[in-house]
Order: C-alpha cells, then sequence, then structure tokens
C-alpha cells in the first residue's frame, strides 16, 4: 500500500505563475496558513514567457484612458461573451495592481517625467500595457515570487497533482506525487486555488512550455466544477516558425506595437485588405496614419497590425493557403523598416525589445534589425476554462477557486494582449482573498483514505503494464496532431466529428501505455499521467466547438462563417454526467447592467 507524505493547510495553492503566487501573498496577508504546489520550479512558471507588458488603465501616456475605457474594449474583444462582471473588475483593479507590483519592486519602464511607460497593443484603444522592454512576465514573477517567499507560504516544487479530494461536495485538498523521486504526497485544505495555466501542450504547435496540459481543469471537471467557452483557443498570430526546432516560440506582440508591420512574399501589407466592420472607426485608413499611432500620435487610428489576435491569425492563415506565405510557411514581419523612419533604429529596436533581438539571433541567426522574421500563428492561450463567480472567483464546488487562464470569464470569446497579466494579479488576489475566507468560516475537513489509495494504485497502473503497454510519447504526438488538424484556426463539423472519434481511439490506447524503469526520475510515467487531462480538455474543446454553430472571437466555422446573434447570447457549460460521459450545454449569458451598457455605448 503507497505511502503518503502529508501535509495540512488552510489555503492550498496549485501552481506558481503570477496567478497562483498572488493567490498565495493574499491568503497569507488574511492570516492563512498556505501551502503552494507547483509543476515545475519555483520562477520557471509560463507568466515568464508573456512578454509585451501588463494591461491597465493608468493613463500615463494618454489621459483619455480610463477604466471605462478598458471595459469597453474588452467587452468588444471578447464579442460580448464575457463575464461582464469580471471585465469590469479587472478595468476597475488592474491599475491598483500595477501600482502594488512597483511597490514591491518592480523595474517598469518609464517615461520621460519618470511615471510607468506604457505601450500600444492590439485591441487597446490607447497606449496601456506597462512593460519592462519585452520581459515583463518575467519580472511580475521575480517581483511576486521575491515578496511572497517573506509572507510564510510552504512550496512544494516539482510535484504533480494526480487529483482533488472531496469531503461530501466540498473540496478537502489535493493529492499527487514528487516528480524527482515519485513519492506520493497528500495536501489536506480547507480551500483550494487552482491556477495552473493553459492547454497548448494538446496541440502541435503552441507557443505554451511543457507544463501546459490542461491539468488544472480535468481536475475541477473530475471534481464537480463546470467548464465554460471551451471552443475558444487563441491562437497568437506571431510565432516563430523557422527553424522547425524551435516552431511555435512567441513573437511579443510588442514587435507590432512598436511600429513593426506584417508582409506577405509579394511585400504588401495584407493586413488593410480586411478590416472589421466593428473595428473600422478606429483603425488606421494609410500606413502613414498607422505609423504616427505608433509614435504617440494621439489624433492617429491604430495600425490594423493592431486589430484582435483572432482576426491577424486569420489573415495571416489566408495569405499562406493562398500560396502568399513566407518559404517556411508564415508571413514575414518587419520591425526592420523603421530604419528609414528613425535614426539610429537599429539600436532603438535592440532597447525596446531586447529578448525578441537576442532569441531570433540565437535561434534563427536572424538580426531583426535588418531583416524580416518569418512568423505564423501557434496555440497560444484558453479563453475558456474552469466557469467561476464574478466577484469570489468560486467554482461550483464548494471551496474550489479558480484565477489565471485556468478560469474562464473575463475574455469571452477572444483575449486582448496585456489582458493576461493583469487578469494574473487581478483574480489571483480576489481568489486568494475569498479562499482564506471560506478556510475561515469552515472547519477542519475528512480525507477518504480508501479514495487516495485507489487514486495511488491507478497511477501506478503504467509499470505494471511494462515496456510493452502503448507508448505514451506517441500518443501524446497523435493526440496534438489530430487537434492541430482537425480543430485548428479553421473548424468545420466532418473534421471535428473525425477528432471526437480519434480522441476516443487515443483514450483508449492511453489505458494500454506503459512504461519501463522506476518512479525516479521517470518522465515516461509523467507523460501518461497528462494524457489523462488532455484528453478531457481536448474532447471538450471539440465538442463546444461542435455545438457553437458559427464564427465568433477565435473560433472559425468555414461551415459557419457568419456570426449568428443567437449565439451571442449563450455561452456553452460543460460538465461530467453521472454515468462519466461529457455533458454539453448552452447557458444564458447573464445580462449586463444599465449603466455598464451605457459605458460600451459611450465607448463605441
Amino acid at each position: 500500500m503507497p505511502e503518503f507524505q502529508r501535509f495540512s493547510y488552510d489555503v492550498l495553492v496549485i501552481g506558481a505563475g503570477g496567478a497562483g503566487l498572488r493567490a498565495a501573498i493574499e491568503a497569507g496577508a488574511a492570516g492563512a496558513k498556505v501551502g503552494v504546489v507547483c509543476k515545475s520550479l519555483l520562477g520557471k512558471a509560463h507568466t515568464v514567457m508573456a512578454e509585451g507588458g501588463i494591461a491597465a488603465a493608468l493613463a500615463n501616456v494618454d489621459d483619455r484612458d480610463s477604466w471605462r475605457v478598458h471595459f469597453a474594449d474588452t467587452m468588444r474583444g471578447g464579442q460580448y461573451l464575457n463575464n461582464w462582471r469580471m471585465a469590469e473588475l479587472h478595468a476597475k483593479e488592474a491599475p491598483e495592481c500595477v501600482r502594488e507590483l512597483e511597490a514591491w519592486g518592480a523595474l517598469f519602464d518609464r517615461t520621460k517625467d519618470g511615471k510607468i511607460l506604457q505601450r500600444n497593443f492590439g485591441g487597446h484603444r490607447y497606449p496601456r500595457l506597462a512593460h519592462v522592454g519585452d520581459r515583463t512576465g518575467l519580472e511580475m514573477i521575480r517581483t511576486l515570487q521575491d515578496h511572497g517567499i517573506h509572507t510564510g507560504m510552504e512550496v512544494h516544487m516539482e510535484c504533480t497533482v494526480l487529483s482533488l479530494l472531496l469531503d461530501g461536495n466540498r473540496i478537502a485538498g489535493a493529492c499527487g506525487y514528487d516528480r524527482e523521486r515519485g513519492r506520493f504526497q497528500l495536501w489536506e485544505a480547507k480551500a483550494v486555488v487552482l491556477a495552473t495555466g493553459g492547454i497548448g501542450r494538446a496541440f502541435k504547435i503552441t507557443s505554451n512550455s511543457w507544463e501546459y496540459t490542461g491539468d488544472g481543469l480535468a481536475l475541477a471537471y473530475h471534481a464537480g466544477a463546470e467548464l465554460q467557452d471551451m471552443e475558444f483557443v487563441q491562437f497568437h498570430p506571431t510565432g516563430m516558425v523557422w527553424p522547425i526546432s524551435v516552431r511555435g516560440i512567441l513573437v511579443t506582440e510588442g514587435v507590432r506595437g512598436e511600429g513593426g508591420v506584417l508582409r506577405n512574399n509579394e511585400g504588401k501589407r495584407f493586413m488593410f485588405d480586411d478590416i472589421p466592420d466593428l473595428y473600422k472607426e478606429q483603425t488606421a485608413d494609410s500606413e502613414e496614419e498607422g505609423w504616427r499611432y505608433t509614435q504617440g500620435d494621439k489624433n492617429a487610428r491604430r495600425p490594423p497590425e493592431l486589430l484582435t489576435r483572432d482576426h491577424v491569425a486569420r489573415c495571416i492563415n489566408r495569405e499562406v493557403k493562398a500560396g502568399r506565405g513566407s518559404p517556411h510557411g508564415g508571413v514575414f514581419l518587419d520591425i526592420s523598416w523603421i530604419k528609414d523612419r528613425l535614426p539610429k533604429a537599429g539600436e532603438h529596436i535592440k532597447r525596446k525589445l531586447p529578448s525578441m533581438y537576442h532569441q531570433f539571433k540565437q535561434l534563427a541567426d536572424l538580426d531583426i534589425t535588418k531583416e524580416p522574421m518569418e512568423v505564423g500563428p501557434t496555440t497560444h492561450y484558453m479563453m475558456g476554462g474552469i466557469r467561476v463567480d464574478g466577484d469570489s472567483q468560486m467554482s461550483a464546488v464548494p471551496g474550489l477557486f479558480a484565477a489565471g487562464e485556468v478560469a474562464a470569464g473575463l475574455h469571452g470569446a477572444n483575449r486582448l494582449g496585456g489582458n493576461s497579466l493583469s487578469d494574473l494579479v487581478v483574480f489571483g488576489r480576489l481568489a486568494g482573498r475569498f479562499a482564506a475566507e471560506f478556510a475561515k468560516a469552515n472547519g477542519p475537513v475528512r480525507i477518504d483514505e480508501a479514495e487516495i489509495q485507489a487514486t495511488a494504485s491507478a497511477a501506478l497502473s503504467p509499470f505494471d503494464r511494462g515496456p510493452s503497454g502503448e507508448n505514451p510519447y506517441q500518443i501524446q504526438y497523435d493526440l496534438q496532431e489530430a487537434m492541430q488538424d482537425l480543430v485548428g484556426i479553421v473548424r468545420v463539423e466532418s473534421e471535428m466529428q473525425q477528432a471526437l472519434d480519434a480522441i476516443g481511439q487515443l483514450r483508449a490506447r492511453a489505458g494500454r501505455a506503459g512504461i519501463a524503469g522506476n518512479r525516479e526520475y521517470n518522465n515516461g510515467w509523467h507523460t501518461t499521467i497528462d494524457l489523462g487531462n488532455m484528453m478531457i480538455v481536448s474532447e471538450a474543446i471539440t465538442r463546444a466547438a461542435l455545438l457553437r454553430k458559427e464564427s465568433r472571437g477565435a473560433q472559425f466555422r468555414e461551415d459557419f462563417p457568419g456570426k449568428d446573434p443567437e449565439w451571442g447570447k449563450y455561452n456553452i457549460v460543460i460538465r461530467r454526467g453521472a454515468e462519466s460521459e461529457m455533458l454539453v450545454e448552452k447557458r444564458a449569458v447573464t445580462p449586463m447592467p444599465d449603466e455598464l451598457k451605457a459605458v460600451i455605448e459611450e465607448m463605441k
């Protein structure tokens, strides 16, 4: 019978990115005993890959900005499927959270008069992204980690969580194992905050790191929480496409915010050819006007390269399919052209985009100050996730909270660039606060010993099958290929039905997966565990995409290319049925208060 190392907390936070660390800090400040479990090493969370900046209406660069404009931009970008309460809280509280980071030591870039500098980004009407060059996520993690370790939280690094535990219908903690030695661990807790990030590794081409296998979503689903908006997977328009070894690695939107332009192999700025009606009044109608916008001209409108990510990704995809792409299957992103406009442009680019300069120089032997980059869409972000209450961030399971990318609601059908980092700190703070309150108001939990033993036995079963079982790496590859090819940027019903069939077959194969060796340093074992989570999120994405028979935000249905006003009234919600089948249903969007409707009308 496997033994468990046992720990007891008021609040357990699963995930140590921006949302998890901010939740842990807040819960600790409220007097809770806090444990943090992370899949990687502390400081290695995927938040470090967020480069361009954190969105907050500080109005340091353009005094016309306000929470009202930010709220309206976020709702418009999400095609009005957003949880309006989350969008309101986010817009109102993001500036305070940025100033909080500054007070804790974050070294933001500065304006000439010493204020936090802000840059342009796609979908934002005004320069709104506070940044640290193009390394903002790294600075944010450094700041939160340095502040957080002094609050008394206990950190369990390099651990995989196998299941969430329940006491009746209430959360009771989690169990898992440490990835280094394979020892089982039990974390008893009165409240749990999930902050595990997204699902990008379910696709073949992704900007996401290895941890992003949908763990939090699958854990919550099995525990009885609802998932929402799973059809909305964001494909960032600019990932590296060459060399093949780095395909999918993110190229920050900050390149376009600083004046970078997209061209096809004919040298044409193709984004001017397709500007959605919703954004025509806010989009430049000439290259000259677009350039003036990137240089801070308040009378200019933004260039079409800074339209929402879903639209830019589809335009790039269209150019490639039409044979107008770059040699390696993308298009050209050019920041070097600004040498025609600015003296000492090379030094300017290196100062504004240091990470991008070094990334391309080291990985592709390309100097972005002198030649264009090749870029293409890459699976980047999950708008969908665990359905939570807009104020408290608690799921349908009492005591189970979620924050950051793993939670649904803020972004609706499409996320604006930079809203991800402010999402982390705004809702990480709220989740930590309410988790601590829940823990204080509720008594001790009871652990079902039989349940944790059954979980451990199931986790060890691949060793029983040994190397003669199915290869987990091949199953993972086949799943990624099926999702990329059949449930990618452009979707049709027949292909998604094929994907469902493939997922069913792959799930059966995953049940036969076998591995050699022992529990120490066994990446094959880790992969077999990840497979179960990836199957859940892949099926949820596909079933939700099939049900939504329209194109909206990040979902483009080639067989239903128009936006249907009737579908704009519903979110799609997924839950686990009594017989363990996946149930998918339409759920009416919560009506927005009149005062917020007035804000949106005012900001059109």
